[in-house]
């Protein structure tokens, strides 16, 4: 069989943190970074994954016909196989087959480079062995891969964002009801991914600790999602502190998304910063998923000519910042902020400049 390649891009998150598994809203963008899979069917009853880091060549081999759940050693290669798993419960097909993978986007920098490899094979999959599912239907099965298999207790934003992806747009996603907007994004501005230094890793306590408390949130709140709630019930209610923070964070982000799609589609990009720089906040208060250095980068960032608004992007915990700033100043602002940063930290910062990109796509044929 000739070798197929498909691509998923990786995302930024630019408002809506930690809303989507608490059935909110998240304002999304596909970038041009991403994963990129290669393979092919087999005839000897492997499936083989490799993929190329540095000058290593990492491989790792599984009968095709064993019995699944496979073996997890918490390696890349989880990730494709959690997909295989999602797909065999759902009753699909799947045979023999040679997978190999190329990303250039940063691992650690909450871009979601975990969703890209998972988007990039079941578009592989589904090509090799004749799977025909919507592009939600894809975003679902790669998020119950993830849940169920690698571990990590995620919501669908990533997913959903490196398959509908569009360049020039944001995207606006209702999580409850699993809808996409596509939200134009204004041409005179730019973004900039900065990372800190300190790699963010999902699969451990901190993510699932904090699903879980918005989860006691909710319930005490009487509600089924946050989603369902607001402020002035929040105010009224007995919750402990730590839950009332966890609920006034996921609250005041949804808020925030809704405001900043009317921004964007007014073209207010002003007010759209400052509501990314009011989200950081929120992270860093309420939410305590940011660390010192994202809070140093955001801080200097905010003092940096042509920028209007900063926040820390992802699941947090380390990773990177989205800086919102005007196109113009897009060069200098990245190598101030860089420099700065690693003069009060002692880190070495890594800046993006991103634009808003397409979303995943087969050969030269796009999903969405």
């Amino acid at each position: 069989m000739d070798s197929l390649c498909c691509f998923a891009p990786g995302r930024v998150e630019l408002l809506g943190n930690h809303t989507d598994y608490n059935g909110g809203y998240v304002l999304s963008a596909a970038i041009p970074q991403g994963v990129r899979a290669s393979g092919s069917g087999r005839s000897d009853g492997l499936i083989r994954l490799s993929t190329l880091i540095g000058e290593e060549t990492l491989l790792r081999k599984v009968s095709a016909d064993e019995t699944f759940p496979f073996v997890k050693t918490g390696e890349w290669s989880d990730y494709p196989l959690a997909v295989v798993q999602a797909l065999r419960d759902e009753g699909h097909r799947l045979g023999a087959f040679d997978a190999s993978y190329r990303s250039d986007l940063p691992s650690g920098a909450g871009l979601s480079s975990s969703a890209a490899l998972e988007v990039s094979t079941i578009l592989l999959l589904s090509k090799l062995f004749g799977i025909s599912l919507s592009g939600m239907d894809l975003a679902r099965l790669c998020r119950h891969a993830e849940n169920q298999f690698v571990g990590v207790r995620c919501g669908i934003l990533d997913q959903v964002s490196s398959l509908f992806g569009k360049r020039d747009h944001a995207i606006f996603l209702d999580c409850l009801k699993e809808e996409v907007k596509l939200v134009s994004f204004p041409h005179d501005v730019s973004l900039l991914i900065v990372q800190c230094g300190i790699p963010h890793a999902l699969v451990g306590g901190e993510y699932n600790a904090r699903r879980f408390q918005c989860s006691e949130a909710a319930r005490r709140l009487g509600v089924n999602f946050l989603r369902e709630s607001n402020m002035a019930q929040l105010e009224k209610s007995l919750l402990p502190d730590l839950e009332r923070r966890r609920a006034a964070h996921i609250i005041g982000e949804n808020e925030r998304v809704l405001r900043g799609v009317e921004f964007l589609e007014s073209g207010n990009v002003a007010d759209f910063g400052r509501l990314m720089t009011a989200s950081h906040e929120s992270s860093r208060v309420n939410f305590e998923n940011s660390t010192p250095e994202l809070d140093l980068l955001v801080s200097i960032a905010k003092s940096t000519s042509g920028v209007l608004g900063a926040r820390l992007t992802g699941g947090g915990f380390g990773g990177a910042i989205v800086v919102l700033l005007s196109r113009e100043d897009r060069h200098q602002a990245g190598s101030l902020i860089a420099s700065e940063y690693e003069r009060r930290s002692g880190h070495r910062a890594h800046v993006m400049e991103c634009d808003l990109a397409d979303g995943a796509l087969i050969a030269n044929g796009f999903v969405s």
